[in-house]
């Protein structure tokens, strides 16, 4: 096994202190060491791996480097009882794919803590539909419900809507029943993002509001956010009394210009996702939602497949906001 070579993207600095991508044939034995050896069939393309693909060094230290953050497979080798040769496994967050070889190559290998079991009712393909960025919609959507947002008066605003987040987000809550308002930029996705589940849309500068406000009239009983900086500090003073917001990123800005009134005179909550190190007992609950009530009927509809090969273009196109929804990475069947 450890003569085995299997296909890996790599990233690797220049001379002349850029970085270059390109597949490339790996050995197994090259791999950090780890309790499991997982044979990727499917990993996602996430805004952490285009960030890790151009060398940003707040997301992987030392290079060269195979990206990928999520990683979908079966185990071919093993060193602990809990997981056994043949299991179907997911592997998402921790450090895979920053500074940990992760699944833009065929194969991983990992400490046994950073692996679940798949979980019943899906498939390997289908968990990387879902991948880290809906597995982060969906904690934001539990968060929402856990502090009491309920379908009501006021609709749920998703920013970022078209992204890999948002428009797993806006399926989840029309799917349960909220009404979404979506943000998004590109005139172009507005029917995409209707036929996901919202019944507005807003652009980006109809989303901010006044930035010089410190308050501003009730609009959204829930927000989930994506993109940071005035677009969520305008949620966050438009957010209703006892209103919650979630907020997972900062696609826009790690800023956020606000006062405290909206938390002091409305009683807004602002909440944090993490989805790198979130605790495996809230992970097992969350993709048991996932796999169950919260199976979501238009994965196939938001989701676009490519190959090895074609992922140096979608990052690319990521990190130029062409992406819409979720990438799935096929890393075939056989080495």
């Amino acid at each position: 096994m450890e003569q085995k070579r299997y296909r890996a993207l790599v990233v690797r600095g220049t001379s002349g202190h850029g970085f270059q991508r390109a597949v490339e044939e790996r050995a197994v034995a090259d791999l950090p060491a780890g309790e499991v050896l997982v044979r990727v069939h499917f990993s996602s393309l996430n805004y952490k791996d285009a960030l890790s693909a151009i060398g940003n060094h707040g997301v992987t230290r030392t290079y060269p480097h195979t990206p990928g953050v999520d990683a979908a497979g079966v185990v071919e080798a093993s060193t602990v009882q809990q997981f056994a040769v043949g299991d179907e496994v997911l592997c998402m967050g921790y450090d895979l794919g920053m500074n940990t070889s992760g699944g833009f190559g065929q194969y991983i290998r990992v400490p046994a803590d950073w692996l679940m079991l798949k979980p019943d009712n899906i498939s390997l393909y289908e968990t990387m539909q879902i991948g880290t960025a809906g597995f982060t919609a969906a904690q934001c959507v539990d968060r929402l419900l856990h502090f009491g947002v309920v379908p009501g008066l006021f609709p749920v605003l998703v920013t970022g809507a078209t992204g890999g987040v948002g428009s797993i987000a806006v399926a989840l809550l029309s799917q349960i029943g909220f009404s979404v308002t979506g943000v998004t930029g590109k005139v172009s996705e507005h029917l995409f993002l209707h036929q996901l589940g919202c019944s507005k849309i807003l652009n980006r500068k109809q989303a901010t509001g006044r930035p010089s406000a410190a308050m501003l009239r009730e609009r959204w009983s829930g927000v989930v956010d994506t993109v940071g900086g005035e677009i969520l500090a305008a949620a966050v003073k438009a957010t209703c009394y006892d209103g919650v917001v979630s907020c997972c990123g900062n696609a826009a800005s790690g800023d956020l210009p606000l006062t405290v009134y909206p938390f002091i005179l409305r009683g807004v909550s602002l909440v944090g996702i993490d989805s790198a190190d979130c605790p495996m007992t809230r992970r097992a609950l969350i993709w048991d939602k996932l796999a169950g009530p919260w199976q979501l009927d238009m994965l196939n509809s938001l989701t676009s497949c490519i190959s090895l090969e074609q992922v140096s273009g979608a990052i690319d196109d990521m990190l130029a906001g062409k992406i819409r929804g979720r990438v799935v990475v096929d890393l075939g069947r056989s080495v």
